[in-house]
């Protein structure tokens, strides 16, 4: 399988690299700036499942330079996600099937509207990871998983070739056959971790400390899981447990990626996420207080001069 990486950063270079030690044909599109760096820097993981380095990893800047590809891993933030449609449509247009890993579900709607029902897989993934001053990635807890699923009944074989293909690389994978469900168990997982370390500037370890700021997880999961019964996914009391204990097993000073965007000024993901829910919850009537409080706090962060 040719598979290709849209954008190197921590999600998609983790992925990539971890499929590339076990054999497979990997391709980074990347953007000018990132292909220098990595031409500079090299291509590097530091984690706790096993460090490695790639040498010589083959990128490209141009989609027409890259030869039928078979799978594009699109990892990037949600905030990128129109300007890469132009570069995937060029890739379908080759035969590629997309599986996206965003945060968030509105991203599905709309790629599926603009490359096709057939096109676009689902996948999601749970990892603590960033991105140093090098380029390279800190990978800092036992977390890292891959989990697709096919959309369409046409998209059953390459899962299965993902799968065959994944099973043998240094990560958990997981192929789903209700990916859209496991979407929605990440979104209120990530909705609730993202919003309550960002808005109160915390590590998860002090959250779990203080229990009335503990139950807020709590609250946003469940606003979460009612949002997703209005639309057809069926979210219960048992999948919420299952999110707080894989909370509360995370090590103390662990954090969402937004808040690491936050305190490193960058640009957040608050619109993607927690501003997609409350569109999502407008189009159904449903109130979400909990999540709209913590969209306010966040918002004044949303671009901040570095």
């Amino acid at each position: 399988m040719n598979i290709v990486i849209f954008g190197a950063g921590a999600l998609g270079t983790y992925f990539g690299a971890r499929w590339i030690e076990s054999g497979e044909n990997v391709t980074f599109f990347v953007r000018e700036g990132r292909k220098s760096q990595i031409e500079k820097e090299g291509l590097g993981i530091t984690s706790v499942e096993g460090n490695t380095e790639i040498e010589n990893p083959i990128l490209f800047t141009k989609p027409e330079d890259i030869k039928d590809p078979d799978l594009i891993l699109l990892g990037v933030k949600g905030y990128h996600l129109e300007g890469t449609l132009p570069a995937l449509k060029a890739f379908v247009a080759k035969g590629a099937k997309v599986l996206p890993i965003l945060n968030g579900i509105e991203h599905l709607s709309i790629l599926r509207d603009e490359l096709g029902e057939e096109a676009v897989l689902g996948g999601l993934s749970y990892i603590i990871a960033t991105l140093d001053d090098q380029g390279h990635v800190q990978h800092t807890s036992d977390l890292h998983e891959l989990i697709y699923g096919p959309l369409h009944p046409s998209q059953q074989e390459i899962c299965k070739e993902l799968n065959q293909i994944s099973e043998k690389a240094n990560f958990n994978c997981f192929l789903s056959t209700a990916i859209e469900e496991e979407m929605w168990k990440k979104y209120m997982f990530i909705s609730a971790m993202s919003g309550v370390t960002t808005a109160g500037d915390f590590h998860t370890g002090t959250i779990r400390d203080v229990p009335e700021t503990f139950e807020l997880v709590q609250k946003v999961m469940n606003e979460i899981g009612t949002l997703a019964s209005k639309y057809d996914v069926h979210i219960n009391q048992e999948d919420v447990k299952r999110r707080m204990d894989q909370f509360n097993t995370l090590p103390y000073e662990a954090t969402s990626s937004m808040h690491q965007d936050k305190r490193k000024k960058n640009k957040l993901e608050v619109e993607h996420l927690q501003g997609g829910a409350l569109r999502l919850a407008e189009r159904v009537q449903l109130p979400l207080p909990y999540t709209d409080t913590l969209y306010r706090l966040i918002k004044p962060y949303e671009t901040q001069e570095s």
